[in-house]
């Protein structure tokens, strides 16, 4: 599976992007899909994911009810919609996908995923 994030760019506080990523393959649907985020010196961290049929979302307690991901499978791509964006928010941001079950990835983090795409940068500026 080859993944390709794209859409990160500046916004100043509150503002809002959208992030997408897509994938190659036609078992695209087959995978629980994440994205994450590394800041400088940080670790990376999981921010949320989405079970293979979009039923399930889950979120980091620092984005919910902010962020919002979705997939579209016939497409091959996941969306993170990014809103009332903060200056910590400010990372680079990755999207994943696992074979794993979606509460499995969001216990292991990103040691739960198997394939993942280089990063497009956010950055929030105050």
């Amino acid at each position: 599976v080859q993944l390709q994030a794209s859409g990160g760019g500046l916004v100043q506080a509150g503002g809002s992007l959208r992030l997408s990523c897509a994938g190659s393959g036609r078992t695209f649907s087959s995978y629980v899909m994440g994205w994450f985020r590394q800041a400088p010196e940080k670790e990376r961290e999981f921010v949320a994911g989405i079970s293979r049929n979009s039923a399930s979302t889950y979120y980091a307690g620092s984005v919910k009810g902010r962020f919002t991901i979705s997939r579209d499978n016939a497409k091959n791509t996941v969306y993170l919609q990014m809103d009332s964006l903060k200056p910590e928010d400010t990372a680079v941001y990755y999207c994943a996908v696992a074979v794993r079950e979606l509460p499995t990835i969001v216990s292991m983090g990103s040691n739960g995923m198997d394939y993942w795409g280089k990063g497009t940068q956010v950055t929030v500026s105050s």
